[in-house]
């Protein structure tokens, strides 16, 4: 059934069936980010539902989780986000909230003495290999070192 309100191309049930397809784990720059830390010798558990926010990966042996982030779902100010021109009043509210979520995670985890590092999704996004490589040993060098919440890369 088509819902001719929307300024779409596709139909109701098509832009469904494609927005339920996108996945919040396992995603394509969680498992590069996930890969090349394992490649270079560390060990994580996975989505701990224990800890606030479920981090995406946790090193209990470095104090530290990492999130890795879409950019377009949680705001990252990037060449990747650009706000929707269709139901705009929703979409600001709903990336709004996955950033304050986001924020309070990161906060009570910090408290609770985790160090906290967010990867964004333009990390890793048609970048080459090398580079790649140069973000995960930067990754690499805060699990080994870090005293405080980091993002890569930097906004």
């Amino acid at each position: 059934m088509w819902n001719w309100h929307l300024a779409d191309i596709v139909s109701t049930e098509v832009r469904r069936r494609m927005m339920s397809g996108i996945r919040s784990k396992n995603t394509k720059p969680e498992m590069i980010v996930r890969k090349g830390l394992h490649r270079l010798g560390f060990r994580f558990r996975l989505h701990d539902k224990q800890l606030p926010g479920k981090p995406d990966l946790v090193f209990p042996k470095h104090d530290s989780v990492i999130f890795v982030h879409g950019c377009f779902w949680h705001g990252h100010g990037c060449h990747l986000f650009k706000w929707p021109k269709t139901r705009p009043e929703f979409w600001r509210k709903k990336i709004e909230n996955n950033k304050l979520r986001d924020q309070r995670a990161i906060d009570a985890l910090s408290q609770a003495g985790w160090k906290c590092l967010t990867f964004w999704e333009c990390a890793t996004k048609n970048q080459p290999e090398e580079q790649i490589s140069i973000e995960l040993e930067k990754v690499k060098r805060w699990l080994l070192n870090a005293d405080r919440n980091e993002e890569i890369p930097a906004r």
